[in-house]
């Protein structure tokens, strides 16, 4: 048997093995939830309830789609040029040290600044400290061959450890009773919430705006037009005119930049100060998320929102009946592989040789 490349794929079967995909993610999950010895239907019934179910329920599910959805874009971008970006958790914490270096005003500076000033700079500084963390990488994949899958996995480690250190060290709050966590940013830079009485904050509609003027970007614009280029095939791309290496710095730069963004919304909107558990993985799931989307950045709003009522509802299912929420591990795993494999079948078809 061999794969075989459809001429085009029909609607009914991208829908079909769509809806494939779905049932054997559930099948799955119930297997597991069988297993446990706790209702398929109940089971369920929470973990929808926990994360769509009232008011508090949306709001702790959007709130948690807010970093979800930026490190989506991130890997978006990136993997839209075959640039693969591994490295979202590392950026996002860098981004996140950079935004409180430049809004916790270390040894006063910047006291005089008004908040106008100071909350783009805090801003500008998170993006570029990102950036400038998947910039190393790109270059050594350019110019040296060295695959970037590596690198920017182990930059992850790098930027944890410096983080480490400098809660422990010259960013360390001083009130904080030894426990190592940096200093509060200034309660004028943080961000306002959209909702009286919940964690929903206006990074929402930060992450919401950056989703739709990625799109618009991707679509509508020469440098989008590149990207997909040199996504596509980057020989090809060259031969026709197209600058792989100014391409790819640009596709580093705007996917880093989206990564640390993440950092300092989430340190702006919700904690206000910066912490070695702030993010349970947000960069690692933006590549689920990203390859759920199928790489379009309006996409990743419902993937984003989907991953993250997955996180929410399975917290609020196991302290109702004692379901482990590793199950919503599980589901995002297998949803992710089940998404893959039918979008395969969906334009492949196999033949016999």
């Amino acid at each position: 048997m061999r794969l075989e490349k459809r001429a085009q794929p029909s609607p009914a079967a991208l829908v079909g093995a769509s809806l494939l995909a779905v049932l054997f993610t559930l099948l799955v999950s119930s297997a597991l939830v069988l297993w446990a010895g706790a209702s398929v239907g109940q089971t369920f019934g929470l973990l929808f309830t926990g994360a769509f179910g009232s008011l508090f329920a949306w709001s702790e599910t959007l709130t948690r789609a807010v970093p979800l959805l930026l490190t989506g874009l991130a890997a978006t971008v990136a993997f839209k040029a075959r640039l693969f970006n591994i490295g979202a958790e590392g950026q996002l914490y860098v981004g996140a040290l950079a935004a409180v270096a430049v809004g916790g005003l270390h040894g006063g500076v910047g006291l005089e600044w008004p908040t106008w000033v100071l909350f783009p700079l805090m801003m500008l500084a998170a993006a570029l400290a990102g950036a400038v963390l998947l910039l190393g990488p790109t270059l050594m994949k350019l110019r040296l061959g060295v695959d970037e899958v590596v690198t920017t996995l182990l930059f992850n480690f790098i930027a944890l450890l410096l983080v480490s250190a400098l809660l422990d060290g010259p960013m360390k709050d001083p009130t904080a009773m030894g426990w190592p966590q940096s200093v509060v940013l200034q309660p004028a830079l943080e961000l306002g919430k959209l909702v009286e009485r919940t964690r929903v904050h206006t990074g929402l509609l930060w992450a919401v705006s950056l989703a739709v003027m990625l799109w618009v970007l991707l679509k509508y614009t020469v440098l989008g037009f590149d990207i997909r280029a040199v996504g596509a095939n980057p020989r090809a791309a060259a031969f026709a005119g197209v600058s792989v290496t100014r391409t790819m710095v640009m596709v580093a730069l705007l996917s880093g930049s989206l990564a640390g963004l993440a950092g300092a919304i989430e340190v702006a909107g919700r904690a206000s100060y910066l912490t070695l558990d702030m993010s349970p993985g947000y960069g690692y799931s933006g590549i689920v998320i990203a390859m759920l989307a199928g790489l379009n950045p309006l996409g990743v709003l419902a993937a984003a929102v989907f991953i993250a009522g997955v996180l929410v509802g399975a917290d609020s299912m196991s302290r109702s009946i004692g379901v482990p929420t590793y199950l919503a591990d599980v589901i995002v795993a297998v949803s992710l592989l089940s998404v893959l494999v039918a979008s395969l079948l969906a334009q492949y078809r196999f033949r016999r040789r």
